[in-house]
Parts: C-alpha cells; sequence; structure tokens
C-alpha cells in the first residue's frame, strides 16, 4: 500500500537543496529507486552508531524491509544490546569537552566507560549480557558447536532471558528487529569489541576446549561472498556506509574476491553506493577515498549511483532513513 510522505520527508524536501543537504536528499532518493526497482541494500555500521542511538530509525528500515544486510563492527553489534538492558544505568556528559585526566578517572572508577558524551555502565550493561553469552558459549563449547558471534546473541534475544531487563521499547532495537527477520549480519573483526575480548579473556583462563567455538572473519568473508553469490542474480545490491573502517572495507572488498580472486565470471558490481562521513578526502584514508577510487579495484563502475555526505552520520543517518521510510 502506498504511504504518504511525513513531515520529515516534506522538511527535506523543501530545505535540503545544496552542498551536504542536497547530497543527503539525492542519495536517499536513490536509495528508494534502488528497492523499488527491485534491489536490496547491505548497509555498514562503524563508529559507535548503536550508543548513538541508531536503533530507533534503523529497526524500522529493517521491518519494513529496506535493508537486507548488515556489516558492523563487534561494538555496534553489543552497544545495541547494553543500551536495550542497561539504559537507565547509562549518562549523558555534555561537558565532555572540559574533562581533565582526573575526571576521566573517576568516570574509571565507577566503572563508567565513556564514547564521547555518553557513559556505558560497565555492571549493567556488559558485565549483565557477559554472563548471559557466557552460558552460550560454554554449551556450544561442550558439544563441539560453532556459531558466528550475531548468532549467538540471536539466540539470546530470541529465547526472551534478556526481557526482564529490558529498558527501552523493544522495537527501538535494531538488532533484536534483526533477529526478528534474521538478517543476514557479518561482523568483522569481532575480537575488537567488549564480548570479543571477554571471550579471549575465557579462552586464556582455558575454559573452552576450543577458541574456534566463536567461528571467525575468514568465515565471516565466506559466509559473505555465499551470500552475495545467491542475491546478486535476482537483485542488484546496494551498499549504504555509515563511517568507514573495516565495517565498510570488509564487505566491498567481496566483489574483487569474487572476481578476480576467485575468478569468476559475470560478477555483478555494487549497484548503488552511499557513504555518510566526516572523514574528508585525504592522503591514504579509506574513510576519506571518493567513490571513483573504488572503480580501480574493482568495486564499484562507472556508471554505478555514488553518493558521498560530508557529515555528521549521527546527524544524516535518521534523516536519511526517514525520507526513505517517508515519515
Amino acid at each position: 500500500m502506498p504511504t504518504t510522505p511525513g513531515p520529515v520527508w516534506a522538511f527535506i524536501e523543501r530545505h535540503f537543496r545544496h552542498f551536504n543537504a542536497a547530497v543527503l536528499k539525492d542519495a536517499a532518493d536513490a536509495y528508494t529507486r534502488h528497492l523499488a526497482g527491485g534491489g536490496q541494500m547491505l548497509l555498514t555500521l562503524a563508529g559507535a552508531m548503536s550508543t548513538a542511538e541508531l536503533g530507533i530509525s534503523l529497526a524500522e528500515m529493517i521491518r519494513r524491509g529496506k535493508v537486507h544486510a548488515i556489516c558492523c563492527t563487534g561494538a555496534n553489534l553489543e552497544e545495541d544490546v547494553f543500551n536495550l538492558v542497561a539504559r537507565s544505568h547509562y549518562e549523558r556528559v555534555p561537558h565532555y569537552r572540559d574533562l581533565t585526566p582526573s575526571d576521566e578517572q573517576a568516570l574509571l572508577d565507577r566503572h563508567m566507560n565513556r564514547v564521547t558524551d555518553t557513559c556505558i555502565p560497565e555492571h549493567e550493561a556488559m558485565r549483565r549480557i557477559e554472563n548471559v553469552v557466557l552460558e552460550q558459549w560454554l554449551a556450544a563449547d561442550a558439544q563441539g558447536h560453532r556459531a558466528f558471534p550475531h548468532e549467538f546473541l540471536y539466540t539470546v534475544l530470541r529465547s526472551g532471558a534478556l526481557e526482564r531487563w529490558y529498558e527501552i521499547d523493544p522495537k527501538d532495537s535494531w538488532l533484536l528487529a534483526a533477529a526478528n527477520q534474521d538478517l543476514p549480519i557479518f561482523v568483522p573483526g569481532w575480537e575488537d569489541s567488549t564480548l570479543g575480548n571477554v571471550f579471549a579473556a575465557h579462552s586464556i583462563a582455558g575454559r573452552f576446549k576450543s577458541v574456534h567455538t566463536v567461528r571467525s572473519g575468514i568465515e565471516y568473508m565466506v559466509a559473505l561472498a555465499d551470500w552475495y553469490r545467491r542475491t546478486s542474480p535476482r537483485a542488484s545490491i546496494g551498499f549504504f556506509q555509515i563511517g568507514g573502517g573495516i565495517a565498510g572495507d570488509f564487505p566491498i572488498c567481496v566483489v574483487p574476491m569474487l572476481h578476480q580472486d576467485l575468478r569468476l565470471p559475470d560478477v555483478p558490481l555494487w549497484g548503488y553506493f552511499c557513504q555518510v562521513s566526516d572523514s574528508t578526502t585525504s592522503y591514504g584514508s579509506y574513510s576519506g577515498a571518493v567513490p571513483n577510487e573504488k572503480i580501480t579495484w574493482g568495486k564499484l563502475g562507472i556508471d554505478t549511483p555514488k553518493y558521498v555526505i560530508e557529515s555528521d552520520a549521527t546527524i544524516v543517518a535518521p534523516l536519511v532513513f526517514a525520507r526513505v521510510l517517508d515519515w
């Protein structure tokens, strides 16, 4: 059923006419056209977008079929769940630019881990999730079962084990929405996360028979290649990148890997590309590389719709999503 555009959509239509604002509008409208033409969209999450509570809009994008796969950092994977179960214990530090080293030490002494202006409570968030997920890891290890990091969290969320601790409306959790849709997720470099460190610590302590109980980044690339090969013959796959780093570089490489390394014929390129980043063009920076550079790597084509919105993703991404959702 067609929807009537809402006030945010109309505001963007009226006011976003030039420069980054115009690119935002153009990229969102091209996103909509890509989906309307039967395409699918992979979204990448770098930075601390889960702690920024992007789930308020991203979860609805997932439920409405506007996102078909996600590649994210381990931090974004877990921090959505931390927020789900411990939101009332978070603290905002709006004057974070004025903090002294002693102020920072005082936060550490209270087990409050700061992400810019927001402190994540160690005990109520990190340790609470650790205790629940550790049970899943130990059970899997005992049975010789292996799973990806996101699959363990999917199992926990679907079991209802965390429901008694929910402190936000569950519809605002993007990972819960993804679990309900069984959305494909790829998490390169999961070791560089709180739960990744926790798993490593328990491995060092000898609690697991196999360090491979949690599957690795190479296996994520194999899974991503399988998803791309199954999906791309029936739907052009777009690439919406929030931030840069491994969350963006890992998945976009799947196309040249299939084409150049596996030497598979007729591998479609990504059918749409947009990057939201505050990293301006610079020497040697992946996050600051212009999209045309990706043509030389066999990732994008000459005619691929390409957009770069040089702005703060915590502002831009919800507006793009609102436009796509006709809010």
